[in-house]
């Protein structure tokens, strides 16, 4: 009886203070799955400052990340960490200067999406990954010690570091502009060569390298309109010419109809955000349909 007692006390407790909070404070907003909420205008810092790039030429590497505090237990350094550099005041580092962090990295499968990828990718150069970001705080003669500022994944010894330079961050076209109709732009035609970390099917904010540079006309802030043909092997496996019909059962016409008989496929579209001589790297935008390496682009 007691323990019941006990319990209805405790309750109206409880409803006295909530309905005294109620009291106190003004009604929520109310959030509907439709509202606005701020798009964005640009690619935003992540996009631009941890997309990776093709060169084709060597990134100058006389500056390293050497090691880092606690270097006893750690492999890998990140955001806030104390890290050394092997250049000093004796080789012009001062304090606050900002270096970025990039690694040539190797594909770790090596395995061919479609036909001239290999080919295509050799041409292009290096794909380098943007490894983070760091401010010099202590200048020692032939050593320095930064803080690691801004982390893409991870940040490791033997890291190139650059002095810090400002990538613009291009504006978007309006919205809804969209064509998937969109006739021949009559301008250079590439390929979708491969994604960050080697992906080979890509969406809506992905980040993809296109064979097409500065030597094709292409600059930061171009679009690439992304198209196939009927017939493209690049979409699925296994790459059966025909296999849509051979294998799937999908029917056939009276005529044979080759690739450039039909329209092609409009699929997607994707902002430039860096380019190399032979290459670009490019953020999507917008997707209609999955897209795959070995998809073409043309600069609109």
């Amino acid at each position: 009886m007691m323990r019941a007692n006990a319990a209805t006390m405790c309750l109206g407790i409880l409803l006295a203070a909530v309905g005294a909070s109620a009291q106190g404070n003004a009604p929520s907003q109310v959030v509907s799955s439709t509202q606005a909420v701020g798009a964005h205008t640009s690619p935003d810092f992540s996009a631009v400052y941890c997309a990776g790039f093709i060169s084709g030429e060597k990134v100058q590497d006389e500056v390293r990340l050497i090691s880092g505090e606690q270097s006893n237990v750690k492999i890998v350094f990140a955001n806030r960490d104390y890290v050394y550099i092997n250049k000093g005041s004796n080789q012009g580092v001062r304090v606050g200067d900002r270096f970025f962090a990039v690694r040539p990295v190797p594909d770790p499968v090596r395995v061919k999406w479609f036909k001239w990828q290999d080919k295509l990718l050799k041409a292009m150069g290096t794909i380098y990954s943007d490894t983070g970001q760091l401010v010099v705080i202590n200048v020692q003669p032939n050593v320095s010690t930064a803080q690691v500022t801004f982390t893409c994944s991870y940040i490791q010894r033997g890291d190139i570091l650059r002095p810090m330079e400002e990538r613009p961050s291009p504006p978007y076209k309006p919205a809804g502009q969209f064509d998937h109709f969109a006739p021949v732009s009559g301008k250079s035609v590439g390929m979708l060569v491969i994604g960050q970390e080697f992906s080979q099917t890509y969406g809506q904010n992905s980040i993809v390298y296109v064979n097409l540079g500065t030597n094709q006309g292409v600059k930061v802030g171009d679009y690439f309109r992304i198209f196939r043909y009927q017939g493209a092997r690049a979409e699925m496996t296994p790459t059966t010419a025909d296999v849509q019909y051979k294998l799937l059962g999908f029917g056939s016409t009276p005529q044979k109809y080759e690739w450039n008989d039909l329209p092609r496929e409009v699929l997607g579209e994707g902002i430039v955000i860096r380019v190399d001589h032979n290459s670009s790297t490019m953020f999507v935008t917008y997707i209609s349909n999955a897209t795959f390496a070995g998809d073409y682009v043309e600069i609109e």
